[in-house]
């Protein structure tokens, strides 16, 4: 049984969502063998997420019984879905049943306000580690996705509830998407800690999730969490039982850490900054709590199980003393690879453990890392990760306009050679990527400087 769920009291309660229902380890068990009955082969399956017991229970009994979800959201543009469907061609989709009759498929069965369609697709050969996919960048539908094994979730999950010291009584706030690998992250190890997960769709400005969130002894967020919770005063709110505050999903702003460090330590709380990335099954790097007032914007150091190091420009790999350069992470939680087209899901493991994170990093002198700049072209604002080549693409073939992305991790920059696109661009992206429309800035040039090899320069 997955993350040994079997093996937790069956009375205990797993999770709780919005809607008050509620499962325990018990239930989970039980759907999981239900689920097989109706899957009884080893298929892929799409799972259409959100942050419900449903979508839940469809995860834990997929990987229970090895079949391959792929998550995206609920949400989803219905474009991006279908380019994803006709690329992979799922057997299965576990769906929202408001969705099911749009979808058109046989619905084979229906629970927890979650239906099971068959698509009748042929079956798909996949490695046998092979246990998830997710995309790179779900925002933009890129068909890119992470292969991720079974012991990737396994050892993620593990290095987290060491690191956090999680126990059965931990009941986390669960905020994160679960399209997104942090997200998954937090529900993996606590579900093997035999915690309680307060699942929650709802917006942080909606009184329901504070009355949730009063229940919780954790909340892990993104910077855009952090900046929304500010604005409700929330180091004024009386959370007693909140113990641990997380961040990942993005750098927050040197003012921010500090106000979240400060309250941590005037409360009598734990502020712990981490670092991560799809390719490693979210979790990298963290800040212990005691750091936190003396080491501003770090990520501090590699998790438990897990080990860091720096390549220099001139190809020198260190792992102790003061050094800048790439990032390099190994662990057990590096996914196998990637996987662009159908065939891929064949692949065995491309990674063998090791991941160049494409993140230029300072170590200092007390072996704590900081994230100076990036190597890839993407970008990481408010949780999101924008591939630039992606939304280049999208623009030059929807919107027939010449094009270059830049920016950094508090706004994306598009150059456009056409003024009347200035106004559309904005909102286009938007729709596209959930990146909100004021962290998207046009500039109109005219013309996007290019070398013999097709490479942009000087812009």
């Amino acid at each position: 049984m997955f993350l040994d769920l079997d093996k937790k009291p069956r009375c205990s309660v797993a999770a709780i969502d919005d809607s008050g229902q509620q499962v325990t380890y018990g239930d989970l068990c039980d759907f999981a063998h239900e689920f097989a009955t109706h899957i009884p082969s080893r298929s892929l399956i799409f799972i259409l997420s959100e942050n419900k017991i449903g979508s839940l229970m469809g995860y834990v009994a997929s990987l229970s019984n090895h079949i391959v979800p792929l998550i995206i959201s609920a949400r989803t543009e219905e474009g991006l879905y279908a380019h994803l469907r006709d690329l992979y061609h799922p057997e299965y989709l576990w769906v929202p049943s408001e969705m099911a009759e749009k979808l058109g498929y046989k619905v084979v069965y229906s629970v927890w306000d979650y239906s099971l369609l068959c698509t009748d697709s042929p079956s798909v050969p996949m490695h046998a580690d092979l246990s998830l996919l997710l995309p790179t960048s779900g925002s933009t539908g890129s068909p890119k996705l992470v292969r991720h094994s079974y012991r990737n979730i396994e050892a993620n999950a593990n290095n987290v509830r060491r690191l956090f010291k999680l126990t059965a009584d931990e009941r986390a706030m669960a905020i994160l998407p679960m399209h997104y690998t942090m997200g998954l992250s937090v529900i993996a190890s606590h579900l093997l800690a035999g915690a309680t997960l307060l699942l929650s769709a709802r917006s942080l400005l909606d009184k329901g999730f504070w009355t949730m969130l009063k229940e919780a002894t954790s909340f892990t967020g993104v910077p855009y969490s952090f900046e929304i919770l500010m604005k409700m005063r929330f180091t004024r709110m009386d959370l007693p039982k909140l113990r641990i505050i997380t961040q990942g999903g993005g750098k927050l702003s040197p003012e921010m850490f500090h106000t979240l460090a400060q309250y941590a330590h005037e409360k009598g709380k734990e502020f712990i900054a981490t670092y991560g990335q799809s390719e490693c099954t979210a979790r990298m790097a963290y800040l212990p709590a005691e750091m936190a007032m003396e080491k501003t914007c770090s990520i501090g150091i590699a998790e438990p199980g897990g080990q860091l190091s720096i390549v220099d420009a001139e190809g020198n790999e260190t792992f102790e003393g003061e050094a800048t350069g790439e990032m390099v992470y190994r662990g057990e939680n590096v996914t196998m690879g990637y996987a662009t087209s159908l065939e891929d899901l064949l692949k065995g493991d491309e990674n063998h453990g090791v991941m160049h994170t494409g993140d230029l990093a300072r170590r200092d002198a007390d072996g704590c890392y900081f994230i100076i700049g990036r190597l890839k072209r993407f970008l990481k604002i408010f949780g999101l990760r924008i591939g630039l080549d992606e939304v280049e693409q999208m623009i030059k073939s929807e919107l027939k306009a010449d094009c270059y992305c830049k920016g950094d991790d508090e706004k994306l920059v598009v150059l456009v050679t056409r003024p009347e696109l200035t106004e559309v661009i904005p909102s286009f992206i938007e729709e596209k990527t959930h990146l909100f429309h004021k962290n998207i800035e046009v500039r109109v040039v005219d013309e996007i400087l290019r070398n013999e090899a097709g490479k942009v320069v000087n812009q």
